[in-house]
């Protein structure tokens, strides 16, 4: 069939349309390689999916502050770009697909610098900084949000919808329930920060515990060494990060309580759970999350917490009225119409390809 190349990383939200892509593309009988960084949490994610080749190549942040490193990632960025020029030279993949994140930019580079045609996927309502960089060499650019297009050139840009894993939608309750110790006495509460982590909603989910525990059973993703080993109790479970297990976490779950990374939060949208997000702020963020969750409010798919109004007493109350209104939120989920994206998006390589 030929060869198609995938980059992205940084966090999973920079790989996981990757992992849905990955497996389709797999079974048709293309080959395909990966290139990420050396040890971001891509490559612990793709080098556990068997048939895939991963190339590791030097990064370098892209930071909107001052930051000493400033001064050195540059020099790792063009290191990243000679290695991403010569892996592509060598494998001469039919096209790219670029999910963005840091390390993408060297790669989308070296492939136009080799001619090879890149398709860059934006989840969010408004593109990245990696992404607004890589664009101008992209032969496309797809889209979560229909908003998205009107801010992207229009000769390239094509509305595709979300992307959403398959395996997800094949979780089993009774499974969750078995890798938590749970039971079917109290509603489940999954709380998710992202792969990183979220250190202030884990601080107030702590704090909050004991008047959550006496209403909801409590799954808690908690990031990279976010878990508290005196804090585990019988209804009360910490993961740092979960793979296989998310789909039978959130098959379990009744609510949700999440930061509005967009491909999370359009996976709890197709399995209809109601959500209260927690966007990251603008001071940590270029603000996305708060678009993302203003969006999903206003659909009726949410409700919105601000970090700066977070504290054990307004967590509980927005959980409270969450739970209450729930079958609220499941409705309105339940009369979007969906479209089968990845299909949509299979095609759109495959058109690329053919060119």
């Amino acid at each position: 069939m030929g060869t198609i190349l995938f980059t992205g990383g940084g966090s999973a939200g920079h790989v996981t349309v990757n992992l849905a892509l990955i497996p389709r593309f797999v079974e048709k009988g293309w080959n395909v390689d990966y290139i990420g960084s050396v040890n971001g949490i891509e490559k612990q994610l793709i080098e556990a999916v068997p048939n895939v080749r991963y190339f590791p190549i030097s990064t370098g942040k892209l930071r909107r502050y001052m930051d000493w490193n400033n001064v050195k990632d540059p020099f790792r960025v063009v290191k990243g770009l000679y290695q991403a020029y010569r892996i592509i030279n060598k494998q001469k993949p039919n096209v790219i697909f670029s999910k963005g994140g840091f390390v993408s930019v060297p790669v989308v580079l070296g492939a136009w610098l080799n001619k090879v045609p890149v398709l860059i996927h934006e989840s969010d309502l408004t593109p990245g900084l990696a992404n607004r960089i890589a664009i101008p060499f992209a032969t496309g650019v797809c889209t979560t949000f229909p908003e998205t297009v009107d801010a992207l050139p229009e000769n390239k840009c094509r509305y595709i919808g979300p992307i959403v894993r398959e395996d997800l939608i094949k979780g089993n309750a009774e499974k969750g329930r078995a890798l938590c110790g749970f039971n079917r006495a109290k509603p489940v509460m999954l709380i998710m920060g992202g792969s990183l982590g979220a250190k202030r909603i884990n601080e107030v989910v702590r704090k909050a515990l004991p008047r959550l525990l006496e209403t909801y059973q409590v799954v808690h993703l908690c990031g990279k060494n976010g878990h508290v080993s005196s804090m585990s109790s019988g209804h009360y479970k910490q993961f740092e990060y979960v793979t296989d297990e998310l789909p039978h976490l959130l098959a379990m779950t009744d609510i949700v309580i999440s930061r509005a990374g967009s491909n999370s939060i359009f996976e709890f949208l197709a399995l209809h759970k109601p959500m209260l997000l927690i966007p990251l702020p603008k001071g940590q963020s270029r603000g996305d999350q708060i678009l993302n969750a203003e969006s999903f409010r206003r659909s009726g798919y949410c409700d919105v917490l601000y970090e700066e109004n977070l504290e054990e007493r307004t967590l509980v109350e927005h959980v409270q009225k969450l739970y209450e209104n729930r079958q609220t939120y499941i409705d309105q989920m339940s009369v979007r119409k969906g479209s089968d994206s990845l299909t949509a998006l299979c095609d759109w390589i495959d058109e690329i390809k053919r060119k």
